[in-house]
């Protein structure tokens, strides 16, 4: 039995007594603290340097998401945040070819150019290796006092469905009695899918610590207008939770009853 069940078990239970007898009952507010996923201890300070992004141009990914980490990370984390300029990614990616991933031998493979518009994720694959250039991020990392970096990929991109859903559908009768029915309805609705994948780098080293991915997908029937970015906010909202609770200790609220 899972700890949920056991728990409903429980609060049944409980209720059961608390109904069949006189004994009172009373819902007592808890905290479970839940230890971060990372040990950041060896740091004092966190630089957010930048994402490479594809999907939709309305919005600013790179840009977006380091400011919203920024903040959260201000108010929520326990590391010093480093304000710089976001950094620029698939420039630093296309620098240099790299041979090793080459078709023939000797021969450069493609290069993206820098100011590309990546649509899908698939072509972030081109892109990677800058995640693993250690002595790169080592001179990131002696630019800024040897940080926890914070680095990664943001697809952020529209996505539609159609299908059946079930929504209410409230009806009166001859009385004038409102009633309220389950009804499936066959609908078209569109919205968008947030796949962001965050590295986390040694910057004493240049070392991978950890990555994290996350998928969140929002849609909005067919003939509602929603702006994107309210949209990309409003996902980010659902995964930052997780994200913070890899840095820091993050504490979930609940109920207990308890007998008297």
């Amino acid at each position: 039995m899972t700890g949920r069940g056991a728990l409903t078990v429980v609060s049944l239970a409980c209720a059961v007594v608390a109904g069949g007898c006189s004994t009172s009952y009373q819902e007592v507010p808890i905290e479970t603290p839940i230890q971060p996923k990372l040990d950041v201890r060896p740091f004092s300070r966190v630089y957010v340097a930048g994402f490479i992004t594809a999907g939709t141009q309305d919005v600013d990914g790179n840009l977006e998401t380091v400011r919203l980490l920024r903040s959260q990370l201000r108010n929520k984390g326990q590391l010093r945040v480093i304000d710089a300029d976001a950094l620029d990614l698939a420039d630093v990616a296309g620098v240099e070819p790299d041979p090793a991933a080459s078709g023939a031998a000797g021969a450069p493979p493609p290069q993206p150019a820098a100011d590309s518009n990546l649509t899908d994720e698939t072509q972030f694959a081109a892109f990677e290796r800058v995640f693993t250039d250690t002595e790169y991020w080592k001179k990131i990392g002696a630019e800024f006092q040897q940080p926890l970096i914070v680095t990664g990929t943001v697809l952020f991109r529209p996505h539609s469905r159609s299908g059946f859903v079930q929504r209410e559908r409230e009806t009166f009768d001859s009385l004038g009695r409102r009633r309220v029915e389950p009804e499936r309805t066959y609908m078209e609705r569109k919205g968008f899918i947030l796949r962001p994948s965050f590295v986390f780098i040694d910057g004493r080293t240049g070392e991978t610590l950890h990555t994290e991915t996350f998928r969140e997908e929002i849609l909005y029937n067919a003939n509602q207008t929603t702006p994107a970015l309210s949209s990309f906010f409003e996902l980010m909202d659902r995964l930052l939770p997780s994200f913070l609770n890899t840095l820091s200790a993050q504490k979930i609220r609940g109920s207990r009853v308890l007998l008297k």
